[in-house]
């Protein structure tokens, strides 16, 4: 990172900035703008990941840092704000407009400096980060209330202005000052961020200088509260691109407050993430790919996958601008489910250790205006299945969905089964999931725009049955699993849902293996045939379990039996396990 370079710029009323600028001198220029009771250095761990493409300007907030500390609250105002973000374009690039990150009530400033004539010319993008503008928060507000006649509306907004209580708190004259000066030296900002917002420790972001700053820059409260509650523009229209990163988790702002900011903003992008207030330290490489993508676009780039699903008012299907991913999708359920997802709209990643199949699936799809990219891979080899995921990613970006479907058949008693075909079933059914969830979870994690993991287990998971031990194990064992894994994941809104089949028509009886005693080896065929002859009547296809998958993850469903056989056992394993286990005792081989 280049050497920051320190400036100060002149705002009216004997104010003085602080300006930092860094980065790539050549590049666009990006103005990041914090809140309360933050500094400049809030985006400290954001500008590492923009430095090699932007010229980047950051400032202290009048009261904050090295910048002059007005003694009136009436200094504090938004409109003033506003007038120090203009001193400092003005300064820092005259000849062009400026891209904007900013977060809390610097978002809300750069919203009052977008409402003022001609603010378009001097702003090339917006983007903002748990900061409406006070406008557009006042009539969801306001509007919402008056209208008890919709129930939902009116409770949510009600709900937001509740939430808004503490503004009115921190407006109380010298108390709110006197205790933010001794609560942030006790560590309360610390333990906020880290408890609360989950930041981890090494970014949490903090100016040495906190206490005195919060103090002093406590006075917007008082300054804007009362004036924002009571009044609004008619005519807040910002013609400017802008861009919403909505903290999920954000105690202070609900995500509900935007539903109407598309009424106000002509261009309008909005990604959820799941993170708390303070996304610029919990999730900084979120804002920085979610800036890169807006200007890229703007300068004339084709749109990211995530930027065209994160446009308000795009016409899409369902799981348009979705990328799925679907194991052993070369037949049966696996490429059914990959027809169900691209008829929904998405793009698929089809794999399946067969080549051939894999293509076939792919070419499908294509066949019927789709895309689908075909991979081979061997799922039960973790090193193959991360470089398989490292390979999706870089040329296709992180998948949203990922089905994790491969999966082999096996019938046989636990003594009459050789170790090496046992440990091939666990390997390919329970440590297939298991390599696929560790390579595509991290990264959906990472990526920190939730997504959702689907784990193809089976009817056999709950329903012991003594001739196919290998197999009820391997599918017991992504059933459990599944559940410890998806109480793990919803942290990061990621949604996981395992899937439990029943009797299924698809060629898995076909290909599955039967190990039995030397004397009955004779009788296997004539086993197979008759098994499969009576799939073939049940008459229930993979294209019902691809439906169900489908409406799973619309619904984000914890668990999917598919097939009333399969709700059926579910239930009785459930309420009456010693059943289950009575049953367990036919050997049907």
């Amino acid at each position: 990172m280049r050497v920051i370079t320190e400036r100060y710029v002149d705002s009216g009323e004997d104010v003085r900035i602080a300006v930092y600028e860094q980065g790539n001198p050549d590049g666009p220029t990006l103005v990041l703008v914090h809140g309360w009771p933050d500094s400049h250095v809030l985006w400290d761990s954001v500008v590492p990941l923009l430095a090699d493409r932007f010229r980047i300007v950051r400032y202290d907030n009048r009261g904050v840092g090295n910048s002059s500390v007005p003694k009136r609250v009436s200094a504090y105002t938004m409109a003033r704000y506003a007038d120090d973000f203009a001193a400092v374009i003005a300064e820092i690039s005259p000849g062009g407009p400026v891209h904007v990150l900013a977060h809390d009530w610097g978002s809300t400033a750069i919203w009052e400096y977008l409402a003022r004539p001609n603010a378009g010319e001097s702003v090339a993008s917006f983007t903002s980060v748990s900061g409406p503008s006070a406008d557009h928060l006042n009539r969801y507000v306001t509007g919402n209330l008056m209208r008890p006649y919709q129930p939902r509306r009116f409770a949510r907004a009600l709900a937001q202005l509740l939430r808004l209580t503490y503004v009115g708190l921190l407006s109380i004259p010298v108390l709110p000052a006197v205790l933010a000066r001794w609560a942030f030296r006790a560590g309360a900002m610390e333990r906020v961020l880290t408890h609360s917002d989950g930041v981890p420790a090494d970014r949490v972001n903090l100016s040495p200088d906190l206490p005195v700053d919060a103090a002093n820059g406590i006075k917007v409260y008082a300054a804007n509260y009362l004036r924002s509650m009571t009044r609004a523009r008619d005519d807040h229209y910002v013609d400017v691109p802008v861009q919403l990163i909505v903290n999920l988790k954000d105690r202070f702002v609900r995500p509900y407050v935007y539903e109407d900011t598309k009424n106000w903003v002509g261009r309008l992008w909005r990604r959820d993430i799941v993170s708390g207030h303070w996304s610029p330290m919990s999730h900084p490489h979120v804002l920085a790919q979610s800036v890169r993508e807006l200007v890229d676009h703007l300068d004339g780039q084709p749109p990211a996958r995530e930027l065209l699903r994160a446009q308000v008012g795009r016409p899409r299907e369902y799981f348009g601008d979705t990328m799925v991913s679907v194991t052993g999708a070369g037949s049966g359920i696996g490429r059914e489910t990959a027809l169900a997802f691209a008829r929904e709209g998405a793009e698929i990643v089809v794999s399946d250790i067969d080549e051939a199949t894999a293509k076939e699936t792919a070419a499908q799809i294509v066949a019927r205006g789709g895309v689908a990219h075909a991979y081979t891979v061997d799922v039960s080899d973790p090193d193959a299945v991360e470089s398989f995921a490292e390979q999706v990613c870089a040329e296709h970006g992180v998948p949203d969905i990922v089905v994790n479907n491969a999966g082999v058949g096996q019938a046989g008693l636990f003594l009459d089964t050789p170790r090496e075909e046992y440990d091939r079933v666990l390997a390919i059914n329970f440590g297939g999931v298991v390599n696929c969830c560790r390579s595509f979870g991290r990264r959906l994690v990472d990526r920190g725009l939730g997504g959702h993991i689907v784990n193809i287990s089976s009817m056999a998971a709950y329903s012991p049955q003594q001739s196919m031990n290998a197999y009820a194990t391997s599918k017991a064992a992504v059933f459990m699993f599944g559940d410890c894994l998806r109480a793990e994941l919803d942290r990061a809104g990621v949604g996981l849902t395992t899937v439990c089949p029943g009797v299924i028509n698809t060629n898995i009886v076909h290909t599955t293996r039967f190990d039995v005693p030397i004397e009955k080896a004779g009788r296997v065929d004539a086993r197979r045939k008759q098994i499969e002859k009576g799939f073939a009547a049940r008459r229930y296809g993979p294209e019902k379990v691809a439906k169900a998958i489908v409406s799973a993850v619309k619904k984000n469903k914890p668990i999917r039996p598919v097939a009333p056989e399969a709700y059926l056992v579910y239930g009785v394993a459930h309420l009456l396990p010693p059943v289950m286990r009575s049953t367990a005792r036919a050997n049907v081989v």
